[in-house]
């Protein structure tokens, strides 16, 4: 292994492709505060993307998965800013360069009444 290949475990991946990862809301508190992540890897599906993922952050999966390995309800996936039914995108192939997006869900908030009164929902 060169010198380069020991700072940079992916220096010698000539298929690597570039995979980014956007994380928003409070799931930034276990990436360090960063709400992109870049890496370099060549992963056949996005779950094999967020094991990549996982071994750079690993308390982000406890909030992203289930113990069983599922996509949290709470929690969405977005793949090349595509919606994937969560029971199927951990198994969604990637092509080259990717992006996915983890994004807790949003709820809540007020919906007018018959007359016009705002009404939490």
């Amino acid at each position: 292994m060169s010198e380069q290949d020991a700072r940079d475990p992916q220096a010698g991946c000539l298929r690597c492709s570039m995979i980014t990862f956007q994380i928003a809301g409070y799931l930034t508190e276990f990436t360090a505060g960063a709400a992109e992540i870049k890496i370099n890897a060549s992963p056949a599906t996005v779950g094999d993307a967020l094991n990549d993922l996982w071994e750079r952050h690993a308390g982000l999966k406890d909030r992203v998965l289930t113990e069983q390995g599922e996509v949290r309800q709470h929690v969405n996936i977005f793949v090349n800013s595509s919606i994937v039914r969560r029971d199927q995108v951990l198994d969604e192939p990637l092509k080259d360069t990717a992006e996915i997006c983890i994004m807790p869900a949003v709820s809540g908030g007020f919906l007018p009444d018959s007359a016009g009164n705002r009404a939490a929902n």
